[in-house]
């Protein structure tokens, strides 16, 4: 990360994730790196949908971080994947895709964007995907997912504007992180090409390292491409 400063601090959210535990490796073998925090569900109990959990795992937490990156997100949630149609629709299961996906980085950013440095550079990132653009949209289905996806964008779009109030260096985004071979698409790749975790986490801190502070906000995809909302 040539944009942060030399001993930048660092914090992965998620890292016991495929994706996450890739990005973990990648910044913790940049030697610019001055410190790597770890948070994950397996080892540190962290519960997303939890919202005193998600408090008390920032408050175990001193000092700034010039990066921030939440790696965390269900396709699969209590065995029920991604509907194919209208009919399969259930108020449940929605609300668990809701919860994970959309309310839990909302307490992520809640808790955690005040340990962003202040009066520097400042990263925070979370894995979005490329299914929740409305106007992307062009085959359907899967509407839970979506939905959830598109709300964690606007979350994320709206935070930005007030964070740059207080912190007018940082720069806060969703990613897409392309289809990626972990345990969460590996049902639903239908024979697409995956790319290896590691080549993910580098091309994402990549697009980060080049995004300016009147880019927050925005939606980008893996290969530094902007996606419609």
């Amino acid at each position: 990360m040539t944009s942060l400063p030399h001993g930048y601090r660092a914090l992965v959210i998620g890292a016991s994730g495929g994706i996450g535990e890739a990005l973990s490796r990648t910044i913790g073998n940049d030697p610019r790196c001055g410190e790597l925090k770890r948070l994950s569900r397996s080892v540190d109990g962290l519960d997303l949908t939890d919202e005193l959990s998600v408090a008390r795992a920032a408050a175990g937490l001193t000092g700034e971080f010039q990066l921030i990156l939440c790696a965390t997100g269900g396709l699969t949630i209590d065995g029920i994947g991604p509907e194919k149609s209208l009919r399969q629709i259930s108020a449940e299961a929605m609300m668990r895709q809701f919860q994970l996906n959309a309310v839990g980085p909302a307490l992520v950013i809640k808790s955690f964007s005040p340990l962003l440095a202040k009066r520097e550079r400042a990263l925070m990132a979370f894995l979005s995907a490329r299914v929740g653009s409305i106007g992307d949209n062009q085959l359907g289905g899967w509407i839970s997912y979506r939905a959830a996806k598109a709300g964690l964008n606007q979350i994320v779009r709206t935070a930005s504007i007030e964070l740059a109030r207080t912190h007018p260096m940082a720069v806060l985004v969703p990613l897409h992180p392309g289809t990626v071979a972990t345990q969460l698409s590996e049902k639903y790749s239908g024979g697409h090409q995956r790319s290896e975790p590691s080549a993910a986490a580098n091309a994402m801190l990549g697009v980060l390292d080049r995004l300016t502070p009147e880019e927050s906000g925005r939606f980008f995809a893996y290969d530094g491409q902007p996606i419609d909302w």
